[in-house]
């Protein structure tokens, strides 16, 4: 879900770079899940993602971050980066993900200054993204709204330190 313009209007100092995202095991496999009540996953066995769903989401938060920040303050997963660039970290404590209604996104993540490593910032969020329907199309859209969002609050967190 791209920003219109970057959310963060000045430089972001030192860079960052998104290391890693995790997401709950239940939901990290190649069906599509549901969770029709509190503690009850119903599997889909006719719906697949294209790709883990962690690798996927991990992606998507990192080119919705590229929209938000400057210019050359972000390096993308994998890549090599500058000295001095600092780790993001993200964790998805749990997604809701009803039959209806909104899907919520329940997100931890931390700013790690490296060498030596020492927790920067450490901040929490819970998103919420309509469900226009009942399938994996749906899902999927209100996933991206919902990290499209965290992008959002990630980036003004970058900003008021």
């Amino acid at each position: 879900m791209p920003a219109e313009a970057p959310v963060a209007t000045g430089p972001v100092e030192p860079v960052l770079q998104l290391t890693a995202l995790h997401i709950p095991a239940e939901l990290d496999r190649p069906e599509v899940v549901w969770q029709p009540a509190p503690n009850r996953f119903e599997i889909s066995d006719t719906e697949r993602w294209a790709a883990p769903l962690a690798q996927t989401m991990r992606l998507t938060l990192a080119r919705d971050l590229e929209t938000r920040l400057p210019a050359g303050d972000f390096v993308p997963p994998d890549l090599p980066a500058p000295k001095g660039t600092r780790a993001l970290v993200v964790t998805i404590v749990g997604i809701g993900v009803p039959a209806q209604g909104d899907l919520t996104l329940d997100a931890s993540w931390a700013i790690v200054a490296r060498n030596p490593d020492r927790v920067a910032a450490m901040q929490h969020a819970t998103l919420r993204a309509p469900m226009t329907g009942t399938n994996g199309a749906a899902q999927a859209a209100a996933i991206s709204q919902a990290l499209g969002q965290l992008a959002d609050r990630i980036a003004e967190s970058l900003v008021r330190r």
